[in-house]
């Protein structure tokens, strides 16, 4: 159903506080929090005695006090008061999961905690980098994850699906490379000298009647993780062979985490190295990508309710290289781990 050993975002570093937050992840209820200190904690969300939601109850120092009965867990998960009695049976405790916080996201493994490697993290070094600045949100995803990392993969829908920030018409027709190495998936798309996307337009300040080269370079890493390199400058301004200093450099950030099988938590950013001193950069990133990423959100849920009235025929298209790879790529990261167990 998921990878489980692998690490995924649980939450922006923003969200979690002394306040507990729940989120569901891959099908696991979640509790999330910080302890004193600032450390952050995710626990599972659902007492060892009678499964109800600890997230609905309180804080007590570090520790956890469910609201159904009282029992109280350490961070570590491990129940350290019964109030109906004085023993704390030795079985009580709740799954304590791996964390780890990295550039502005809580990183969360739900698989076997032995194999919980922080240096598995996928990077986005980006939004830590002084030299970048970012915008940054969170969507939920009603369908399969699977389905919003197709859409960051096969970008051909731009000009149809995103008309006034995105695309422009001959996008559908850019040169594109697929490469597989290994579990990873490049898409290297470029379209040269077109008049540039509107979002590029305003990111960059093309003169009017200015064609650009444009570039569009996605990089995935399983099971749910897309970066992409885009950016336009003038065109012949040798931005294909290196140069891009005479335009503008952006990295399209996403995390996607599987909530349930037709659901998802997405988490996006656009990093941008250009015009860091002006603020209303950042606002009009997160402003145009969420404004774009809204569209897609649309067209995937009615995706899912298609797909869910039952089974009907697939025409592949050249396009769907890359993420057909990338199914396969989970796939096998599912294999693996069933005949692990």
């Amino acid at each position: 159903m998921f990878v489980r050993n692998a690490w995924y975002v649980a939450a922006w570093d923003h969200e979690i506080g002394r306040e507990m937050r729940r989120r569901i992840i891959l099908n696991e209820p979640v509790l999330l929090y910080r302890k004193g200190d600032g450390t952050a904690v995710a626990l599972e969300d659902r007492c060892c005695h009678r499964q109800a939601p600890l997230s609905m109850g309180k804080l007590v120092g570090d520790d956890v006090v469910c609201p159904y009965h009282g029992l109280q867990y350490a961070a570590n998960g491990q129940c350290v008061k019964v109030p109906s009695q004085d023993r704390v049976p030795p079985g009580a405790r709740v799954c304590a999961y791996p964390v780890v916080e990295r550039n502005h996201w809580i990183w969360i493994w739900l698989g076997d905690p032995a194999k919980a490697d922080p240096a598995l993290i996928e990077d986005f070094h980006w939004m830590d980098d002084p030299h970048w600045g970012f915008g940054g949100s969170y969507l939920h995803v009603e369908a399969n994850y699977q389905l919003l990392v197709e859409n960051l993969l096969d970008t051909t829908h731009l000009p149809f699906l995103h008309p006034t920030t995105l695309g422009t018409d001959a996008f559908a027709r850019s040169e594109f490379e697929v490469t597989i190495n290994s579990d990873r998936i490049e898409v290297a798309r470029w379209l040269m000298d077109k008049p540039p996307a509107p979002f590029h337009q305003q990111m960059g300040g093309f003169p009017d009647g200015m064609n650009v080269d444009r570039w569009q370079i996605a990089h995935f890493g399983a099971p749910s993780f897309v970066k992409l390199d885009v950016g336009s400058a003038p065109a012949g301004s040798g931005a294909r062979e290196g140069d891009r200093s005479k335009g503008v450099n952006m990295w399209n950030l996403n995390a996607i985490t599987p909530e349930t099988e037709k659901t998802a938590h997405y988490f996006y950013a656009q990093a941008y190295n250009f015009k860091l001193d002006q603020k209303w950069i950042s606002d009009l990133v997160r402003a145009q990508v969420t404004k774009a990423f809204l569209e897609d959100m649309g067209m995937i849920k009615e995706q899912q309710i298609n797909m869910d009235l039952g089974p009907s025929p697939v025409v592949a298209l050249g396009q769907d290289k890359a993420w057909m790879q990338m199914r396969q790529i989970v796939d096998r990261r599912l294999a693996a781990e069933a005949k692990a167990d």
